[in-house]
């Protein structure tokens, strides 16, 4: 694969995890749209391929935006409450970043005497 469609997909993975974020935060408030963000965002993880042009940038769109919705807003209050559902909410962000660096680590080549073993 190109550098180029790396980047391409680097860029559309980036912003499928903020909007998947954005969608996650605004109804986290929600039990099911807790939930629903969480599954959708595990769902997401899985699929996408481990690499700094799949998981980590989706990983990275999505905390964020989770970032930008825990700092102060002008009026004084947060998008984020300090409930049950708030730090479920920042908990899950600690996941999705953990998911998103461990899709760098590259998996190591079965040995020969492994598969060996195995048949």
């Amino acid at each position: 694969m190109t550098l180029l469609r790396r980047g391409v997909l680097a860029v559309l993975a980036l912003l499928a995890g903020a909007a998947v974020s954005v969608c996650t935060v605004a109804l986290h408030g929600y039990t099911w749209g807790l939930v629903l963000g969480t599954v959708t965002t595990a769902a997401a993880l899985v699929a996408l391929p481990p690499g700094w042009w799949a998981r980590l940038p989706f990983a990275l769109g999505w905390v964020g935006v989770l970032w930008l919705a825990t700092t102060r807003r002008p009026e004084g209050d947060y998008l984020v409450a300090s409930d049950a559902h708030g730090y479920t909410l920042l908990v899950v962000g600690m996941l999705v970043l953990a998911g998103g660096c461990l899709g760098l680590v590259r998996r190591r080549p079965a040995d020969q005497a492994d598969q060996a073993e195995e048949a």
